[in-house]
């Protein structure tokens, strides 16, 4: 048998899909409560057209909140705080406790201690990385 080899490509969704399958699989073989589900919520205006939406999981009773995102013509009518109390209460219905989320954004972090968010961790660029001063907040809530 040959030595395996390494691909590299740009990231492509089918081969993250296969790769996250492979992993949840394995996890659920060894670990009790590792059950992972995801979900996803969007806003469409009259016409159809997605104007905000959210990506999260759950798993070992925390909900991940992996994306959101409201359209800058839309932001500030209170369409990012609908999405994350849905978030929220699905992850609560989900038996979870807990909530989190990372963002490297400094709005969307004030954002998120608005929500009730506090920030358990950082990761920072030092003077001298690419990007200088670059940092990334992780968050969590407690739901229940």
């Amino acid at each position: 048998m040959s030595d395996p080899f390494i691909e590299m490509s740009e990231a492509e969704p089918e081969l993250v899909d296969e790769i996250e399958r492979k992993l949840l699989a394995a996890i659920r073989s060894s670990q009790k409560q590792a059950l992972n589900s995801s979900f996803t919520l969007g806003m469409r205006d009259e016409s159809g057209v997605l104007i905000a939406g959210l990506a999260a999981s759950t798993a070992y009773g925390w909900l991940l909140i992996k994306l959101i995102w409201v359209d800058e013509g839309h932001r500030d009518k209170g369409l990012g705080r609908r999405l994350m109390a849905e978030a929220e209460a699905e992850g609560i219905r989900r038996g979870c406790h807990g909530a989190w989320l990372d963002t490297s954004m400094p709005d969307s972090a004030g954002f998120y201690v608005r929500l009730g968010y506090e920030t358990f961790g950082t990761l920072e660029n030092a003077a001298g990385d690419v990007v200088p001063g670059h940092r990334r907040w992780f968050m969590r809530k407690r739901l229940v």
